[in-house]
């Protein structure tokens, strides 16, 4: 993929489809060691060893629409390619957890994209789910909680546009912030 925050839309995606009401997406970088951290935690139905297995393999999926399934796969092979690392555990019946640790001055470091746009996506069109995003560079983090914005909301849905063009200028802005300091 072009950018990593496809390949975070995607895990997430499949999050969703495992059944999680709850993820967590956190994206933290180390300016000082040149390192990146992806990881996406769910509380989904989880896997047994032998699909944890199975779904890093290109040639495996569980979806009966296509005979592949790349998404792990690929940001595997994006943070391995890299110097990185990557690894998926998971427990049936308490989720899944992907963690992808990427160097970033490697000259194959593919760039991270549009992650305001990518949250919002996940988040405002998957309104019955909780996400939470922390995005962290060095010292300095900010988090999101989708709960804590739909109990301000009170009943006005997420993928109101309103509710979208806000979420997305909330995290772009709390985003150059940790640029700033």
């Amino acid at each position: 993929m072009r950018e990593l925050s496809l390949n975070i839309l995607d895990i997430a995606q499949n999050s969703i489809a495992a059944g999680a009401s709850l993820t967590e997406i956190v994206v933290a970088e180390n300016t000082r060691e040149k390192t990146l951290l992806i990881g996406i935690y769910d509380n989904g139905k989880g896997m047994t060893e032998e699909q944890v297995r199975n779904v890093q393999d290109p040639f495996f999926t569980t979806r009966t629409t296509r005979k592949v399934g790349m998404g792990i796969p690929l940001f595997k092979m994006a943070a391995e390619q890299t110097g990185g690392s990557f690894t998926i555990t998971s427990e049936v019946g308490v989720g899944t957890r992907v963690e992808a640790r990427f160097k970033t001055d490697s000259i194959d470091f593919t760039p991270l994209g549009d992650m305001s746009s990518t949250i919002t996506t996940i988040v405002c069109m998957n309104e019955d789910k909780d996400f939470i995003y922390i995005r962290s560079v060095d010292d300095e983090k900010f988090e999101f909680s989708s709960a804590e914005i739909k109990a301000i909301l009170d009943g006005v849905p997420l993928s109101e546009p309103s509710v979208m063009s806000w979420v997305e200028g909330y995290i772009t802005e709390h985003t150059e912030q940790l640029f700033k300091n």
